[in-house]
């Protein structure tokens, strides 16, 4: 899907629609008559290609932000981040980079989807633990 994304040269309904029936399982899951599948078709039958997919990203990947979008040397390069307040440096963000802004977009929550589903088949290898309420308190012997 990725690839195919890459080499389009321009947003069509039918890339649109193929990026919708292979990656995104919630909007399938939703009753088509509703709310968000309505505004969906209306920005389609627009051509708000880039308010498609920033649509699309949000009903999808609620976690995920826009961290940047920057128009470079004739490409848009994109950023997701689940972190987007976070120092740049510090951040774990998906890029993607195409001459079109609403494919970069696309690419980038491709990408973000499936890293996302390979860290919910990963195991954790640290456990969660519940914070405490209280002070934190050094018990090291420095001595």
């Amino acid at each position: 899907l990725a690839e195919m994304l890459r080499s389009s040269g321009a947003p069509t309904s039918e890339i649109i629609a193929e990026v919708i029936s292979a990656a995104c399982p919630r909007l399938q899951s939703l009753n088509q008559s509703g709310a968000a599948a309505a505004k969906l078709l209306r920005l389609a039958g627009s051509s708000a290609w880039t308010d498609l997919a920033m649509a699309l990203l949000a009903l999808e990947l609620p976690g995920w932000k826009m961290r940047r979008a920057i128009y470079e040397d004739g490409a848009w390069f994109c950023s997701l981040s689940k972190h987007p307040e976070m120092p740049v440096e510090l951040d774990d963000t998906v890029d993607a980079h195409h001459g079109s802004l609403p494919l970069a977009i696309l690419i980038a929550f491709v990408e973000a989807l499936r890293g996302n589903a390979a860290s919910i088949s990963t195991p954790r290898l640290v456990p969660r633990i519940a914070a405490t309420q209280g002070l934190p308190a050094c018990c090291d012997n420095f001595a």
